[in-house]
């Protein structure tokens, strides 16, 4: 009985997050979301998810806290450097025939996946005409991606994937050290949009060439991640190309049909 209530709990608190929100997690996995919430009640001192429903309805910033933990933005620099390395050797060579791109980095997070893609298009002489459309539903998540600004402590790491992802200069050109931090170059968000966007409730956007999608789709249902992958398939062009993260899939799902694997390992697809 105690799991069904929990669960019943759950339900509740996701239903009032959209009505009171409009944010929508009930096609998240509900695996995923029970974790999140538990780790939420510890953190934010509320003794069962009803008690967190009533702070969440009558405090914004208390549910601003709790979206911290729904959307756990956990990112770093060219992440799983062979996808990047893929991008670079496979798909670059078809962006350059384009006259100018147009990029979505779907749920960027704090903005790691970003400034990776622009540095790889920089790298590649493209990034003067690509537009980048960086998107998330965690304003917090946003600003912090909008700034270009990490941990200092992270960057050692993140050299590593960058020469693993066939960085051809020196990480460290792209960045400034200051105290505790380092600060990306402003020339790499020039090029960059930021905005909020969900894959849940919001609509296409713009026609792209490239949609970067990683590791999100797998805290969604089967429905919700077949609403993503519609949602790409509408904003890509023909023959458009969609990375994923390396548990992530188009084939099973509703739209496996108008997608082929451009490179299977990397989670590189194409649009038919």
């Amino acid at each position: 009985m105690p799991d069904r209530n929990l669960a019943i709990e759950l339900k509740l608190l996701i239903e009032a997050i959209y009505l009171r929100y409009s944010y929508d997690f009930r096609d998240y996995s509900s695996a995923s979301l029970k974790r999140r919430v538990l780790l939420a009640l510890k953190q934010m001192q509320c003794e069962n998810v009803s008690a967190l429903q009533r702070r969440i309805l009558y405090d914004p910033q208390a549910f601003m806290e709790l979206l911290q933990y729904l959307t756990i933005p956990v990112s770093e620099m060219f992440r799983d450097p062979s996808y990047y390395l893929a991008l670079r050797e496979q798909v670059v060579p078809v962006l350059r025939t384009y006259p100018s791109l147009k990029i979505w980095i779907a749920g960027c997070s704090t903005g790691e996946e970003v400034y990776s893609m622009a540095i790889l298009l920089q790298e590649e002489g493209l990034l003067e005409r690509a537009i980048l459309y960086a998107t998330d539903i965690n304003p917090r998540s946003l600003e912090q991606a909008r700034k270009g600004i990490f941990n200092i402590e992270h960057m050692g790491q993140y050299t590593g994937n960058y020469q693993r992802a066939g960085g051809k200069r020196s990480l460290s050109d792209y960045y400034t050290a200051a105290y505790d931090s380092a600060i990306m170059d402003k020339s790499l968000k020039e090029k960059v949009t930021f905005a909020d966007h969900s894959l849940a409730t919001d609509s296409v956007f713009a026609e792209t060439q490239l949609i970067s999608c990683r590791n999100v789709l797998i805290y969604f249902n089967k429905p919700l991640q077949d609403r993503a992958f519609g949602l790409f398939h509408e904003s890509l062009c023909h023959r458009g190309f969609l990375g994923l993260g390396s548990k992530e899939t188009v084939e099973f799902s509703g739209f496996a049909e108008r997608f082929e694997a451009f490179d299977k390992q990397e989670r590189v697809f194409r649009k038919l």
